[in-house]
Formats: structure tokens, C-alpha cells, sequence
């Protein structure tokens, strides 16, 4: 689904750029211009940003050492 329709930024792109470690909304607008024009995709960018960092997280602590 599409986030940030000024940029065609998608929920898997955001995905993503958590997975390679991005951890704000700044960096996400760095690496995809999120929220760079209208702003109107900010508060959903940063929800799945913060699902997906917290998934990730939960992920990496079921890991065996």
C-alpha cells in the first residue's frame, strides 16, 4: 500500500529501510523523501516504522546465541 503518495513511497519500502536500520522519521526522509512534501504520510510513515523496528527487535531476541 501506498504511504506517501507525493513520493510513491510504499509500507514495504519503509519496511525495509527498518530492516537496513533506519530508526526515525528524519532518516526515512532521508532515504525516501517521506514526508518531504505535503507531510500528510508522517504520522502513518512513523507507525510502521515503529512496528517494524519493534518486530525486528522481537525477532532478533527469539535468535539463539
Amino acid at each position: 500500500m501506498y504511504i506517501c503518495i507525493c513520493n510513491a513511497v510504499t509500507e514495504r519500502e519503509i519496511r525495509q529501510c527498518a530492516e537496513l536500520g533506519v530508526c526515525s522519521l528524519g532518516e526515512l526522509r532521508e532515504c525516501l523523501g517521506v514526508g518531504s512534501n505535503c507531510g500528510q504520510c508522517r504520522s502513518a510513515a512513523k507507525q510502521i516504522l515503529r512496528e517494524a523496528r519493534s518486530a525486528d527487535a522481537g525477532s532478533s531476541r527469539m535468535q539463539p546465541a
